[in-house]
């Protein structure tokens, strides 16, 4: 899989990340099966790997980094991100602290599980409201200038807030990882995608297929969809799931797979290779557009 650099300043990528939040949130999950899922990304030439600090179950981080040791992966050809500033309680409450002393301890946690000296991406996740900007913004460079964070990045943000950030830190935000696919394709008309694109940064993208709305969905409009979709992965010679992440490539986003199934991995990596004409794209993006009003 080709190899790019998020942004000017930022670390070289696959064009299709793995994020292990499903194992993450398993209370239970079969160990060998995880060794074989992620020997397999690794095979496929995926290098670049998210993890959030709210995940249920720490286990699968020894499970993942063991086989990133078997494999003979040098550290260096790694890119680990991860999602810090939000924990949510025993009782269900969603805590967003970005407070110097929430960040480092969440961070020490994380790089104690991993076995690692620094985190490649520290995914600011969410902002929080209570904190000052300007301390949120000074643990970030102090994290960065003490080496134990080499970039940052933020998730799930609107404009307003990714201006606010940008406008306080002294280095720049290579990515926002957020929700886009073809049934939300709103960060094209809100300012998001052009934003990150101003700083030469590429967007990371979560829910690729609309947690397989897209491929699955039984309304008239998803319908529509995948009629449309098969229409172009018939001119192309691959499938429907492949022409929906391509179209997302095209954009320059980065689609993030969240699945542990063998072929919806395999496909989103195919469709790194797929490449849609400006009619094809454009006859999507009409389809989407009507179907958003």
């Amino acid at each position: 899989m080709e190899k790019i650099y998020l942004s000017d300043s930022g670390p070289k990528v696959s064009k299709a990340l793995y994020s292990l939040w499903r194992w993450e949130e398993m209370t239970e999950f079969d160990e060998a099966e995880a060794r074989r899922i992620f020997s397999m990304c690794l095979g496929l030439g995926i290098n670049t790997f998210e993890f959030s600090a709210s995940g249920k179950n720490d286990r699968i981080h020894k499970v993942f980094f063991d086989t990133i040791a078997e494999n003979d992966f040098d550290r260096k050809d790694l890119v680990i991100l991860a999602r810090l500033g939000k924990e949510t309680t025993p009782d269900g409450i969603e805590i967003i602290d970005q407070s110097r002393n929430a960040l480092v301890r969440q961070l020490d946690t994380f790089l104690k599980k991993s076995g690692k000296e620094y985190l490649d991406i520290l995914l600011l996740d969410g902002l929080d409201y209570i904190t000052e900007i300007e301390a949120i913004a000074g643990t970030l460079d102090y994290l960065v200038h003490t080496g134990v964070v080499k970039h940052i990045g933020v998730a799930n943000f609107t404009s307003s807030q990714y201006r606010l950030l940008k406008s306080v830190l002294d280095m720049p935000i290579v990515t926002n990882h957020l929700e886009f696919n073809l049934l939300n394709p709103e960060a094209i008309f809100d300012g998001r995608l052009d934003e990150i694109k101003e700083s030469f940064g590429k967007p990371l993208v979560w829910a690729p297929l609309a947690g397989g709305d897209i491929l699955e969905g039984t309304s008239l409009d998803r319908v529509a969809l995948r009629e449309a979709l098969a229409e172009i992965a018939g001119e192309l010679d691959t499938n429907v799931e492949q022409v929906a992440v391509a179209w997302l490539l095209n954009l320059g986003m980065l689609p993030i797979i969240g699945s542990p199934n063998e072929a919806r991995i395999k496909n989103v990596a195919a469709a790194t290779n797929v490449r849609l004409s400006h009619q094809q794209w454009y006859r999507l993006f009409s389809l989407v557009s009507r179907l958003r009003k």
